[in-house]
């Protein structure tokens, strides 16, 4: 997902409970502690990697997450849904539907962050899944059906929500299937973290948001 000389650093946000807005809501209080131990190794950008942990208070949580990481780790931040958000604005997106592997009630919360920001979700569905370890585990396949049932022939683009998917191999084809962009969690934050440190080399098999730099 990156071009060569670029180099990427992980760590995890201890994350205990079912997936529902109770538990998402704490999930940024682990967000500057893990920002700690990254900015050791002095990186360009700091990626809070969890789509429905940035979005489940509503429009503006995002850039308070950023801010935090961006005060103790002295280093470019951003989140998912504020990269989604980038994302789907700079496809000129205006119409979505969404497929997300969340119970409803992170889907209302969900779409109703999008439609604050102006979007017009025209359907969204979920998994039902509330085990973290249970979403890790869906195929491609299982995404892939997901994503075309929600499709909308008016919508102008499928945003497959979740950094916890593993979407990267489906984009393409679904690009392809569906005739609109694809856009999903992992792919946007990519995205939005090269384009921030200034890294605008097309990539091949990744949709057309990266082709859009």
């Amino acid at each position: 997902m990156v071009p060569k000389g670029v180099s990427v650093h992980f760590t995890r946000m201890r994350f205990e409970g079912a997936v529902n807005v109770e538990t998402l809501s704490r999930l940024a209080d682990e967000a500057e502690k893990a920002a700690k131990l990254l900015a050791e190794m002095k990186p360009d950008v700091i990626a809070f990697c969890c789509t429905s942990g940035s979005f489940i208070k509503g429009v503006g949580y995002d850039k308070e997450i950023i801010a935090k990481i961006e005060r103790v780790a002295n280093t470019k931040a951003t989140t998912t849904t504020t990269a989604v958000v980038n994302a789907l604005n700079r496809l000129k997106v205006k119409k979505l539907s969404i497929a997300t592997p969340y119970i409803d009630e992170v889907n209302v919360a969900c779409k109703k962050f999008f439609e604050e920001l102006g979007f017009e979700v025209l359907d969204i569905k979920g998994l039902g899944i509330r085990d973290d370890l249970e979403i890790g585990r869906q195929t491609p396949e299982t995404i892939y059906r997901l994503a075309k049932s929600v499709d909308k022939e008016e919508a102008d683009c499928v945003f497959i929500s979740c950094t916890n998917l593993n979407t990267i191999d489906i984009i393409q084809p679904l690009e392809y299937d569906l005739c609109k962009p694809v856009i999903t969690s992992n792919q946007a934050t990519m995205w939005e973290c090269l384009r921030l440190v200034g890294v605008k080399e097309p990539l091949e098999n990744l949709g057309a948001l990266f082709k859009s730099f």
